[in-house]
């Protein structure tokens, strides 16, 4: 046997088995982005998807804000709030591309009322990047296999 023949199945192995390491824990959580901060507040923001969540808590015990009057507006018009488990989501849309806007959020708590700003960039979301972001695991899968395929036909080119 050749000694191209006896690296095969470590080619083929590697090929297979291996992959970048972020791949195998499953897609990592976004890190959240400060926002704002006031003597009693401080807001941080996450984005998930199309949407930014807003976390708003207390500075002191990091408890969270229960309010129902919260009003968001970017670049000085007022975007939809709404409350899903514990966060004020907005849509990330007006966010996006163009460099840093001003985030200006209005909460009412302990009955005082807080005008806190801030600045958020988010990058501009393209089709060909969310593609590849949602199906990285396949085109890993793709190139392996091409990886092996090459590799097996070298080799048996090699021996004759």
């Amino acid at each position: 046997m050749s000694s191209g023949w006896r690296l095969f199945p470590w080619i083929a192995a590697c090929a297979c088995g291996c992959g970048p390491p972020a791949l195998a824990g499953g897609p990592a959580a976004a890190a959240p982005i400060a926002v704002a901060h006031s003597a009693q507040l401080t807001i941080e923001a996450v984005e998930a998807g199309d949407s930014l969540a807003i976390r708003i808590r207390h500075a002191a015990d990091h408890t969270p804000v229960n309010s129902k009057d919260v009003i968001v507006s970017v670049d000085g018009r007022s975007v939809p709030v709404t409350l899903a488990d514990g966060a004020y989501v907005v849509s990330a849309k007006e966010l996006r591309g163009r460099g840093a806007r001003v985030l200006e959020i209005v909460v009412a708590h302990d009955g005082i009322r807080e005008i806190l700003t801030g600045k958020i960039a988010l990058p501009e979301a393209s089709a060909t990047a969310s593609l590849l972001r949602d199906h990285k695991q396949i085109v890993w899968w793709i190139l392996n296999v091409a990886i092996v395929l090459i590799a097996a036909i070298a080799l048996s080119r090699r021996k004759s």
